[in-house]
């Protein structure tokens, strides 16, 4: 997410709401598989997701900048000192910034369940190509430029295994990440993968409960089972985040129920277990409580979202933001935090912060329209042609 998926207008297509109760006019009940689908409403953009997501994105980029352990060590090759000394109040908030990954999973569960309904799986794949790689190939030139031109606080990476990262796939192959925020693109991947068995075979609101079902318990079995694909594959770190989007999208188009509530409070329990763990085994700078809380406030605003409680949120500058926010997250930490170490005796260090992430949203608005939107047509056509061809090849054969 990032995100976005740790994460664009490509993600939010619109869909057609369910009315509310004292709205709906009679008609014949439609099931699908035993639930059922009100129509009505005209389709809308859930523009307070694309507000969400970059408030997430803001969120991790304070965090890197401020509230990590890694910046709060006297003699840090960013700072040169803690943090807390230098902001105390800014790394109180910064430190809990780390939720905004959690934040993007579940974002990312909600929005892959919507873009994905009535799509076939080849339309699902080119979707995900061309949203997700654009992008990341012009993050992972620019972050190397960066390590070229100002060495000291980051190791670059050998050629090979900058090449490597161009895949998407070196952490399935064991090798780093040109930027440490790329571990949240093998979580969404891996997610993404899972998914498409669904999709495969047309989602329903019966179908993607079960998906739920059996992936969360696949996830709780795989930490003690000790095999190590089963852990590869349910991803027991994130499963619950985007296990939870999934239910919340259920809610939004079919209504709530019971069971749909079972699964987003067990996706909770199980969230703040995780959240527990990560604090104890890598971030160290917040506590269980405070973490939990954020949590607990983002989801329940999620069901505000799902429950159409925000329908009346609009605002064009919010579709700018949800564009922003994946660029955004690819760009900001080695390259930013490199800048801090050159520019940390220049500025007063809350303008710095300030400085940065302005100077990167507008870098990432230049991408979005000079490298997302143009790429990504390319890479459609170019994939729309290769998968009439492979149909034509099959009917042929």
């Amino acid at each position: 997410m990032l995100m976005r998926g740790v994460g664009g207008t490509q993600e939010t297509p619109t869909l057609e709401r369910p009315l509310a109760a004292a709205q709906r006019p009679p008609r014949p009940a439609t099931a699908a598989e035993g639930h059922i689908v009100v129509s009505g409403r005209k389709d809308r953009r859930l523009y307070a997701i694309d507000g969400m997501r970059l408030l997430a994105a803001l969120m991790v980029a304070v965090h890197h900048y401020v509230g990590t352990y890694r910046v709060n060590q006297p003699g840090n090759a960013i700072w040169d000192r803690p943090t807390s000394d230098i902001m105390p109040t800014v790394f109180r908030f910064a430190a809990y910034g780390w939720i905004g990954v959690e934040i993007f999973f579940v974002i990312s569960g909600f929005v892959i369940c919507m873009s994905c309904w009535g799509r076939t799986p080849r339309q699902f794949f080119v979707s995900r190509v061309i949203r997700l790689y654009p992008a990341y190939w012009f993050a992972i030139v620019l972050t190397t430029g960066f390590l070229v031109a100002l060495p000291g606080v980051w190791e670059r990476q050998q050629m090979r295994k900058i090449l490597l990262n161009f895949t998407m796939l070196q952490s399935g192959a064991g090798m780093p990440n040109v930027d440490g925020v790329y571990w949240t693109l093998w979580s969404e991947l891996r997610f993404y993968l899972l998914f498409l068995v669904v999709v495969a075979t047309g989602l329903t609101y019966r179908k993607v409960v079960t998906f739920c079902c059996v992936w969360g318990v696949a996830a709780m079995l795989a930490p003690a089972s000790g095999f190590r694909l089963l852990v590869l594959v349910a991803n027991p770190d994130g499963a619950w985040y985007f296990i939870a989007g999934l239910a919340l999208y259920l809610m939004y188009r079919f209504g709530q129920d019971l069971l749909l509530w079972g699964i987003l409070g067990m996706a909770w329990l199980m969230g703040q277990l995780e959240l527990g763990h990560r604090i104890d085994a890598v971030e160290r700078v917040s506590s269980w409580r405070g973490s939990v809380l954020i949590f607990t406030a983002f989801l329940l605003i999620m069901v505000a979202i799902a429950t159409g409680l925000t329908d009346r949120i609009r605002g064009k500058w919010l579709v700018t933001a949800g564009a922003l926010t994946y660029p955004f997250y690819l760009i900001h930490y080695t390259a930013g935090t490199t800048l801090i170490n050159r520019l940390r005796d220049t500025l007063d260090a809350r303008l710095l912060v300030v400085t940065l992430i302005a100077g990167f949203l507008a870098l990432s608005w230049l991408i979005h329209r000079f490298v997302e939107r143009p790429v990504a047509r390319i890479l459609k056509r170019g994939l729309d042609k290769s998968f009439a061809r492979l149909r034509g090849a099959a009917d042929v054969a």
